[in-house]
Formats: structure tokens, sequence, C-alpha cells
């Protein structure tokens, strides 16, 4: 049996989940969130407690048994508090600005790169070497951050670049000076 699969995920007050066969919708202060799930799981609503059960025990059923129960708590977790991940940006000259909904980053090219957020994504600068990604849903906010991420990934010898805000970048030694 699976660790995770087996346990209910706690419905908080406020929030609202809908089964419908495969389809779950789950509604909630900051929104809906809405996800269809695989046939070899069933999910059912009881005592303000939603159970995650697999159908067989082959092994495509057991490896989505605990798959299904972290989706539906994170879309549970989603439209109660939402998620956010932070980016720091290291280097010279590298900044980043508000410009309506979207972000300016000044990242060491020769123009800015705008950053338009997705349907469901909010961007916010407390300060010009921070990023806030938030949102409700988990898979969207990650994808948006390593997008912005790759836009120029930390380099190893100075640490120059995007990174997350507990990211540890390993640093490189360079050119010593060569003896002639």
């Amino acid at each position: 049996m699976s660790r995770i699969g087996k346990q209910p995920v706690e419905i908080p007050s406020g929030v609202e989940v809908d089964v419908d066969g495969a389809a779950v919708r789950v509604t909630g202060p900051r929104g809906v969130l809405r996800r269809e799930f695989p046939d070899r799981v069933r999910i059912s609503v009881v005592d303000g407690r939603a159970v995650v059960e697999r159908l067989d025990d082959e092994r495509q059923s057991r490896a989505l048994h605990g798959l299904s129960r972290a989706l539906l708590f994170n879309m549970v977790k989603g439209v109660s508090e939402g998620f956010a991940k932070e980016l720091v940006i290291v280097g010279v000259g590298y900044r980043s600005a508000m410009r309506g909904d979207a972000v300016e980053l000044q990242l060491g090219f020769s123009h800015p790169v705008v950053v338009e957020p997705p349907a469901g994504i909010s961007f916010e600068v407390p300060e010009p070497t921070r990023l806030v990604i938030s949102g409700i849903d988990k898979e969207l906010v990650g994808e948006t951050a390593a997008r912005i991420r790759r836009i120029r990934p930390p380099e190893p010898y100075k640490g120059k670049g995007v990174r997350y805000v507990d990211e540890y970048v390993k640093r490189k030694a360079g050119k010593a000076g060569v003896s002639r």
C-alpha cells in the first residue's frame, strides 16, 4: 500500500471538493482548480476528507495511487493557501522591474527581457534582485519559475544569473595564474 496514497486529504473550511467520475473540481477562497484523474484510482469525499483508493494492485495502479493523492492535496492547498516560488537575481547590473502585470528583466543581454505571466500567475518584485512568482496551481508556478530561470541560469565561475532562493551553485576556480 502506498504510504502517501493511503493518507486522507483534509479539506479545510471554505474549500469544496466535487467529484464527477474521474474529474475533480476544487473550489476555494483563492479560485477553482479542475483536473482529470486516471481511471485506475477512485476519489471519494467522506466526513470532510478526500480519500484516494486504487481499484487493483497492478504496478501502474500502485504508481498512480500516491501521485493522485499528492495532486489532490496540492489542489486543495492551492485554492486555500496558494503557492509561491522566489527567485534571486545575482550579477552586476542584473535586476528586475514590474511593467504592468509583466516583469522586465535586465540580465546582461543587449535588450531587456519581458516575461508575461500565464493565466493564474502573478509576479511581485519586492526588491530589484528578487522575484516572487505566486498562484494557485503548484505545477504552473514551478514551470513559470523554471522558464524564467532558464533565461539566464546561474553560471559556476562568478555565480551570475537567476537562481531559486534556496539553490546552491557549486563554484569553479576558473583560470589560475599561469606561470611562464
